[in-house]
């Protein structure tokens, strides 16, 4: 028996229909398309000229000389950054403070040191992992009252839920500026800014995974009468416990770049050296620290990255074991 036709094209009636459907669906999205590119074309000129508009009309005339900066601010030989990096003598030395490598060693004997940047580096480090510790820990206890597979839809979840809203509602450095006017400029606001938005963030991520977790061992040990803490301690935290610390090691690199933007403006670390080098016009000095940044960022994110693999795709490791 053949197939009846439609319209000469070899397809039947619903085929055919079909096809018509998604011809016209595909022009929709073509048209969608051109249209989101002409008004993102006319948003980028309107913000074009109001930035034109705000730099009194100069902001065109400067553009050919945006990277001029660049030419202008470079060392007076590639070694000097090296020097500066190690703090080692410069034999540019004029007593000034562009040249004076050597003042800021943090001795550990008479003769060992500590580079300053590097230690400057590890503050940054440290006020990043800290704050990965501790705003983790809460995050982790957190999100389980956060989990309406949990807790249900009752006041406890709404309430835990508006306060992580609260906590990440700001960035890091908006944080920092309030805490900074209570404790002071340095290390410790930077950690209490970091740390109250990690929570924030990760109680969200965390309690997303809790809400996709199985609840049939849930169910097996509520059916022989075990309490909720028994329940969330055996069924929910050894599934869900591989995507939390994968989450945390993320969250672990994006601390590490917080800390530093927080140190630049008064926040302690490598940022606020950093910013000092800028503003100071020593050239070498903050290659040096961009050198030493760039290398820690890449370390941290491989280093992560391959923690990852093994807690989702390689050997895992016996984290959620130990923790059951």
């Amino acid at each position: 028996m053949s197939t009846a036709t439609f319209g000469g094209s070899g397809l039947g009636p619903q085929a055919e229909t079909t096809m018509r459907h998604y011809q016209s669906q595909l022009q929709r999205r073509r048209l969608y398309t051109v249209l989101s590119i002409l008004i993102f074309a006319v948003l980028i000129v309107a913000s074009l000229d109001f930035a034109n508009r705000a730099n009194s009309g100069k902001f065109f005339e400067r553009l050919p000389y945006l990277f001029d900066f660049l030419k202008t601010f470079s060392p007076d030989s590639p070694m000097e950054v090296f020097r500066a990096m190690f703090d080692l003598p410069s034999p540019l030395a004029d007593g000034s403070l562009k040249y004076d490598y050597t003042s800021d060693r943090i001795y550990i004997t008479e003769s060992l040191y500590i580079p300053h940047f590097i230690y400057q580096l590890v503050v940054t480090i440290n006020i990043a992992l800290v704050s990965t510790l501790v705003g983790s820990s809460f995050a982790f206890l957190l999100c389980f009252f956060a989990s309406t597979n949990l807790v249900g839809a009752g006041a406890t979840r709404f309430v835990v839920r508006r306060i992580m809203e609260v906590l990440r509602a700001f960035p890091e450095i908006v944080i920092a500026g309030l805490i900074a006017a209570i404790l002071s400029i340095g290390p410790i606001a930077a950690i209490a800014a970091i740390t109250i938005h990690t929570i924030g963030a990760l109680g969200k991520l965390f309690f997303e995974v809790v809400e996709n977790a199985d609840m049939k061992a849930d169910e097996g040990l509520r059916a022989v009468g075990a309490s909720w803490l028994e329940r969330v301690r055996y069924a929910i935290v050894p599934q869900v416990m591989p995507n939390f610390v994968s989450y945390t090691l993320l969250r672990a690199e994006v601390n590490v770049r917080a800390s530093t933007i927080i140190g630049a403006v008064g926040g302690g670390g490598i940022g606020e050296v950093f910013r000092l080098a800028i503003g100071r016009d020593h050239a070498a000095k903050a290659y040096a620290i961009i050198i030493l940044l760039l290398v820690t960022v890449i370390a941290v994110d491989q280093f992560s990255a391959w923690l990852r693999r093994r807690l989702t795709h390689g050997a895992p490791l016996d984290i959620a074991k130990g923790v059951a």
